[in-house]
Formats: C-alpha cells, structure tokens, sequence
C-alpha cells in the first residue's frame, strides 16, 4: 500500500503537532558513516520525518555488519549509501535523501557539508572522528556536530550520556568502552549510544527551529 505525502504528513503531525513538524521537515541533517550508529541515526531521522537527509559513506554491506546495523541479507554487496536510502525510502518515500559514496577527508570536508545545518559523526576510527569534529569546527562557524565515543560490549546501559562539550560540539558514549577481543560492538548498546546522537539531533532541530 502506498500513502500520499499528505497522508503521511497528517499522520506525523497528530502525533508531532504541526509546529514542531514544521521544523523537523526544515532540518538538514548530515550522517557520516552509515554502520551501527549512522545507519541507526538516520533510520530514526527518517521515521520523524526529518525533511532533509545527506548519507555519507564509501564502504559496502558486509555479513559481519548484520549484528548490529540497520541492514538485511539481501543488502550484502551493496553501497551502504545506497542500501540505506532504499530503506529509508521504505519508510517515507518522500524525505529529501541525498547520498555520497565516498571516503570523508580534510580536504573534501567544506564541500560535502556545504548544505548541512547539523553534522551526525558516526565513525569507527577513532582518528576519523577526530579528523571530523576538527574540521567542521575549523572550517565552519555556525554548524553543529554530534560525535560518539564509548559504546562496545554489553551492560553499563546509563553510562551512556549525552555532553556538550561546546556551544556546536557534542558527545554521547560512555567515553571509555573501546571494541576489542571478546568485547565487540553490539547492536543494544551501540543502538543506545545512537539514540542518544538521534534525540540531540531532534533537540537541536526542534529548538533551533523555534529561534527561526
């Protein structure tokens, strides 16, 4: 069954109200990186009607990532950009979806989040995220970023925070949990981290929008 946009809207408005839907359809959210954290980001995004997603990532769907990101058998060998815009499309076919397979560096920072209010960090190398954090906050002046750090194993659920670290810097994790040997990333606790990032961007989008 296929809903019309205005079916879709109404429904997100009685549950939303109409003012604050207004400015979650405003929003332009980043998502960089689509694994465990991103692709659980933008899958709650989407369900909220977020009006204005960018996908960003250049690896592909492997079998090891199915235990805790947002992706089935059947996207296995496909582009996590593109595997995760059918699915979003799935949930509202009528979101502004844009994607970029490529590899985030310096050099192409400026360019690819020219269009982004809010940038979600959701990288695994922790030198990544580093390299994103400080180039948005070194080549932008208005732009918010939302960063992770400390989700791998199990348990320890509420140490799992959300910080403002500056006015256009957050972080969720627990800051200390590093994946490894017997203690591996999870879909539970890397999905409660994610949440964390997902609510902070809703936040931001919400109460920044009432200043507009």
């Amino acid at each position: 069954m296929r809903f019309s946009k205005e079916e879709i809207q109404e429904a997100l408005c009685l549950r939303h109200t109409h003012e604050i839907q207004e400015r979650l359809d405003r929003g332009r959210v980043a998502v960089a990186g689509l694994g465990g954290l991103g692709s659980f980001v933008a899958v709650a995004l989407a369900r909220i009607g977020v009006g204005h997603l960018h996908l960003i990532d250049h690896d592909q769907v492997d079998l090891t990532n199915l235990n805790r990101q947002q992706y089935c058998m059947g996207h296995v060998g496909m582009y996590k950009t593109d595997a995760l815009r059918e699915q979003l499309l799935e949930i509202n076919p009528y979101l502004d979806i844009r994607t970029d397979c490529v590899r985030v560096c310096e050099e192409n920072i400026r360019e690819l989040f020219a269009e982004d209010d809010i940038i979600c960090e959701a990288f695994d190398v922790p030198e990544s995220k580093a390299m994103l954090v400080n180039g948005v906050l070194g080549q932008f002046e208005e732009k918010k970023i939302v960063s992770a750090s400390g989700m791998a194993g199990y348990g320890n659920s509420n140490e799992i925070r959300t910080r403002k670290i500056t006015d256009r810097f957050y972080l969720c994790g627990d800051e200390v949990s590093d994946s490894r040997n017997g203690l591996g990333l999870m879909a539970p606790r890397v999905g409660i981290c994610a949440g964390h990032e997902a609510n902070l961007i809703v936040q931001l989008l919400i109460d920044d929008g009432a200043e507009r």
